[in-house]
């Protein structure tokens, strides 16, 4: 019944609206109600099934934005192919799998995705290399014709690819939040700069606190000290990140001018 264009154009509908009235009562279930409008009004002809079907996907749906294409997708299938016998069963099979679909989203999606690649473009940049910022924008573009891939995965398997992935989804949630934590680790000391200008100085003795001191015990100690100290505060949610920002820089700026730290 419904055409690769109308499942390509329920795809980008629900995309361009997913945050853009995003809600606190039912969050993006008016962004699923916009996006599978026209998909749902061709499967459902008679009025009342189409009211009822609206008001369903009208219900509180919150999952990560790349997830819920494969979500919508399927629920699509479902209705397509049971109509309005299957509106509980496609309620039900949402509300149960945006959770665990998150889990696996914002893992990859709104952490491990701009952890990693974001910190090797912005390193990159700072390097002086455009390289990064190309990257960044190429892979982006990718992201975009992929997620419509994705609404096309859910379509076409319906509910069997993701109650198959039921069961291994915390493992793959794992690996990826350790792989992410790995990544970080490795460019905390090469992104975050922090050097110490006092010099230890007794009789003709010299000791640079940098080098001498604190490299000794450690390798980008303060980078590491810096960077826990900062993840504290975040959690702590007693500073906005723009206030941890602003107060970075005033403190930098200060201990600079009084030659604490230097570039």
């Amino acid at each position: 019944m419904l055409t690769k264009k109308d499942v390509n154009k329920a795809a980008f509908r629900y995309m361009f609206m997913a945050c853009n009235d995003f809600n606190y009562e039912n969050q993006q279930g008016p962004a699923v109600a916009y996006g599978l409008e026209k998909a749902l009004r061709k499967i459902y002809p008679d009025d009342e099934e189409y009211k009822k079907s609206m008001n369903n996907h009208f219900n509180y749906f919150n999952t990560t934005t790349w997830m819920a294409n494969i979500l919508l997708g399927a629920s699509l299938a479902m209705e397509e192919k049971d109509g309005a016998n299957s509106i509980e069963a496609v309620q039900n099979f949402k509300t149960g799998m945006m959770g665990p679909l998150a889990g696996i989203g914002d893992t990859l999606v709104w952490v491990l995705y701009p952890t990693i690649v974001g910190s090797i473009s912005a390193y990159m940049g700072l390097e002086g290399n455009p390289t990064g910022a190309i990257i960044w924008l190429l892979l982006n573009i990718f992201f975009l014709f992929f997620r419509f891939k994705l609404f096309h995965i859910g379509y076409d398997s319906g509910l069997k690819l993701v109650t198959t992935l039921g069961s291994k989804i915390s493992v793959f949630t794992e690996a990826a939040s350790i792989m992410g934590l790995t990544v970080v680790g490795a460019l905390v000391p090469s992104v975050v700069k922090m050097n110490v200008a006092l010099t230890f100085q007794t009789g003709k003795v010299k000791m640079g606190i940098q080098k001498e001191v604190l490299d000794q015990i450690m390798p980008a100690l303060l980078p590491v000290a810096l960077t826990f100290i900062v993840y504290k505060l975040i959690a702590s949610k007693k500073m906005t990140v723009i206030q941890i920002i602003f107060a970075l820089i005033i403190l930098s700026l200060v201990l600079s001018f009084f030659g604490i730290l230097k570039p």
